[in-house]
C-alpha cells in the first residue's frame, strides 16, 4: 500500500536548532520501512540512540532482551501485532514506557493497548513535533521519579500497570489523559501542582501554553471520583496556581 509522508510535518527546525546530548535509548518498531527510516533519523538528530524492528516477534525479542528507555511501538504488525507485543512486555515484568503507534480509525485498539500497559497514543498521520513532545513527556515521567506499580489512598487505587483505578472496589473508567493526570497527582501527594507542569507533564505541552484543557480533565475525575464533586475531597484547587492531591 503506497502511504502519503507528506501528511507527517518535517520542520525540523521549528523543534531544536542543533542535535542534543540525550542519549536515552529507544526501539522504534515499524513495519513501513519508508516512515521507520525517517522516524529514526528524527530521533538520532535528537540524540537518541535508536534500534529497531521490522515486526512483532523481533520487536518482543529484543524489548526483552535489551535495555531500552522508550518503545514506539505501532499496532499494525506482521507476524505479532503490536497489542500482543504490549501485553508481553508487560508480563515479562518490564516497565519500559510504550507509545503506540494507530490508525486513525482504530479507536477500539487504542482503549486496548492503554488497558494492556501501553503509556500513550498517537494517531496517523502524525506532526512529528507532537511525536516529539510526547516521547519527551513519557521520558521525564519515567526518569524523574520511580514507577510504583500500586498507588492507594484510602478508597482510591491504581494500579499502573493494569491501567486501571478502584474506588471502594468497583472499577472508575477513566479516558487515557484522565489516568495519567490522576497518576501524576498521586505520585505527587500532598504538592501543589501549577498547571504548567501538568501540561508539560501529562499533555507534553511547551511552558507557556494557555489552555483550559487541565480544569476539564480535573472537572471529569472529581465527578468520577469525588463522594461530592461540588465539593472535593480528593482533588483539591489551589487558587491561582493549580491541583493538589490530598492523601
Amino acid at each position: 500500500m503506497t502511504r502519503d509522508y507528506g501528511q507527517y510535518e518535517n520542520n525540523w527546525g521549528t523543534w531544536k536548532d542543533t542535535a542534543t546530548t540525550v542519549n536515552e535509548s529507544i526501539l522504534l518498531v515499524e513495519d513501513d520501512e519508508g516512515l521507520r527510516m525517517t522516524l529514526s533519523d528524527r530521533l538520532r538528530s535528537e540524540g537518541y540512540a535508536v534500534d529497531f524492528a521490522a515486526d512483532g516477534k523481533e520487536a518482543l525479542n529484543k524489548a526483552t532482551n535489551l535495555p531500552f528507555d522508550l518503545i514506539i511501538l505501532d499496532v499494525m504488525l506482521p507476524q505479532l501485532n503490536g497489542l500482543d507485543v504490549c501485553h508481553s512486555v508487560r508480563l515479562a515484568g518490564l516497565a519500559t514506557p510504550i507509545l503506540l503507534l494507530t490508525a486513525r480509525d482504530q479507536v477500539v485498539d487504542k482503549v486496548v493497548g492503554l488497558k494492556l500497559g501501553a503509556d500513550d497514543y498517537v494517531t496517523k498521520p502524525f506532526h512529528t513535533s507532537e511525536l516529539m513532545a510526547r516521547i519527551e513527556a513519557l521520558l521525564r515521567r519515567a526518569h524523574g521519579y520511580p514507577s510504583q506499580p500500586i498507588l492507594q489512598f484510602g478508597a482510591l487505587r491504581m494500579d499502573v500497570r493494569a491501567t486501571e483505578v478502584t474506588r471502594d472496589g468497583r472499577e472508575v473508567e477513566l479516558s487515557a489523559r484522565e489516568f495519567h493526570l490522576l497518576r501524576h497527582l498521586m505520585e505527587h501527594p500532598g504538592e501543589t501542582i501549577p498547571r504548567s507542569e501538568l501540561l508539560q507533564e501529562v499533555w507534553g505541552y511547551e511552558d507557556g501554553t494557555f489552555t483550559r484543557t487541565v480544569d476539564v480533565h480535573i472537572a471529569s475525575l472529581r465527578q468520577k471520583l469525588e463522594r461530592d464533586p461540588k465539593h472535593p475531597e480528593l482533588i483539591l484547587t489551589v487558587l491561582g496556581t493549580g491541583y493538589k492531591f490530598k492523601a
